[in-house]
């Protein structure tokens, strides 16, 4: 059987998961990112802007398989933006909660390669300052909401960890890449 295979990406904000997106995407074309719908307003790059009549509508017919606030928005992963996405290659989809996860991975049947991107509070900073968020306060206290998922759900597997800090976006790109060549390969095997 030829399972599809999708990547998530966890972490806390300017861990790296839209540097990585893009050195997983220049290693191999297949890879990009999978763009959530938002409803609400501010950065539209990277997510499909949708109005709250939309969001009804997708709820209505069951087709949200997961969905969160933060900055004062909401962002879904629905199926039938999944399905759109695999068809045209291998998504890779942003996350920062353990449940957000656990959603996909349970509601949206696929190899899904779960990878955890860390970096420290400091980074985080540091990052979010270096490329101009407005919103760094915020940022931090999602990185503060992050580090407390992780600790409130211990049990959480990841299939690949990788401290951003110390490893380049390529470097993490190889290492993912690599990860779902094995897991194809033992899936045909």
């Amino acid at each position: 059987m030829n399972q599809k295979q999708g990547v998530i990406l966890y972490g806390p904000p300017a861990s790296g998961k839209d540097t990585v997106t893009a050195a997983l995407s220049d290693l191999d074309p297949r890879y990009a990112q999978f763009a959530r719908l938002k409803v609400g307003a501010g950065k539209a790059t990277g997510y499909r802007m949708g109005t709250p009549e939309q969001l009804h509508e997708l709820e209505a017919a069951c087709d949200v398989v997961y969905a969160n606030s933060r900055y004062g928005n909401t962002y879904a992963i629905d199926r039938p933006g999944v399905d759109a996405a695999f068809a045209t290659g291998v998504p890779v989809v942003h996350l920062g909660q353990v449940d957000g996860v656990r959603a996909l991975v349970d509601g949206y049947p696929a190899d899904w390669s779960a990878v955890l991107l860390w970096c420290s509070r400091e980074a985080t900073e540091q990052r979010s300052v270096g490329r101009g968020d407005s919103d760094t306060a915020a940022r931090l206290a999602a990185w503060d909401a992050t580090r407390e998922d992780l600790d409130a759900h211990p049990s959480m597997a990841w299939d690949l960890t990788i401290d951003t800090t110390e490893a380049s976006p390529q470097d993490a790109a190889r290492l993912i890449d690599q990860l779902l060549t094995q897991r194809a390969g033992a899936a045909s095997a």
